[in-house]
């Protein structure tokens, strides 16, 4: 795989968003539901989902197939509009926004990793980086620099012009990681990143968010793996999309 600087992983959060104020909760759900409607009646995905989220905090979220990890992660990422409940994002209400305020709100604080990479089969790594970027109307030149630290940072100089298909699942997985850190999120949410890489590949994924969230990124997976959970510092387990204990 590539080899990441850590000695830079601070300035990774350099241009991000504000600090979180003192006291004031990254994440915050009170009573969230998912439910369908179906001929034989309600079908609920998540019932009354309580537990607040801290800045810095690396969580793990397990349960079984089908206890709505991945719905939850989801909402949390702003991209499910059909719940109810409250939804509390650095004390910004997200539960009384309209879905293109949700999206905005997306753009400017999440990253997110994905278990299938997710990556542009037609784009090569350093244009595969500035995609985020774009969405978020930032100057050419400014993401050219963008770009150049994540190539620097992630040790993907030589793999730059490279496509992902000549990659790879570790490096490709890497490429993701470094997009979804690119624009200085301050959540990054992860579901299953490391469910198609061998086990050496899986550890130095798992290491790298270790890193990072040691550098001030608050990261949430999910995953079926408890070697995985132990990474972080806090397990919220789901059950039929019950929360299954206290989230702590």
């Amino acid at each position: 795989m590539f080899g990441f600087n850590s000695s830079k992983a601070s300035a990774l959060q350099e241009r991000g968003p504000q600090p979180v104020p003192p006291g004031v909760p990254l994440v915050s759900l009170r009573g969230l539901e998912k439910v369908f409607e179906t001929p034989a009646g309600k079908m609920y995905v998540l019932r009354r989902i309580t537990f607040d989220i801290a800045a810095g905090d690396f969580v793990s979220i397990m349960g079984p197939s089908g206890a709505g990890k991945s719905t939850l992660l989801s909402i949390l990422g702003m991209l499910d509009h059909h719940w109810s409940g409250e939804y509390w994002f650095v004390g910004e209400a997200v539960h009384r926004m309209n879905p293109k305020q949700r999206v905005a709100l997306n753009k400017q604080n999440v990253g997110f990793v994905f278990q299938q990479y997710h990556l542009i089969d037609d784009l090569t790594v350093a244009e595969n980086l500035d995609i985020p970027l774009s969405y978020r109307n930032v100057k050419k030149s400014e993401r050219e620099s963008m770009v150049a630290d994540a190539l620097d940072r992630f040790g993907m100089v030589a793999k730059k012009d490279l496509f992902p298909r000549q990659l790879s699942g570790g490096q490709q997985q890497l490429v993701a990681v470094a997009r979804a850190m690119i624009a200085k999120p301050r959540l990054i949410l992860a579901d299953e990143p490391t469910g198609n890489l061998h086990s050496s590949q899986a550890r130095e994924i798992m290491e790298l968010f270790t890193r990072l969230n040691r550098a001030g990124t608050t990261i949430v997976q999910v995953t079926h793996s408890e070697a995985n959970a132990r990474y972080g510092q806090r397990i919220i387990q789901l059950k039929d999309g019950w929360l299954d204990g206290p989230a702590s």
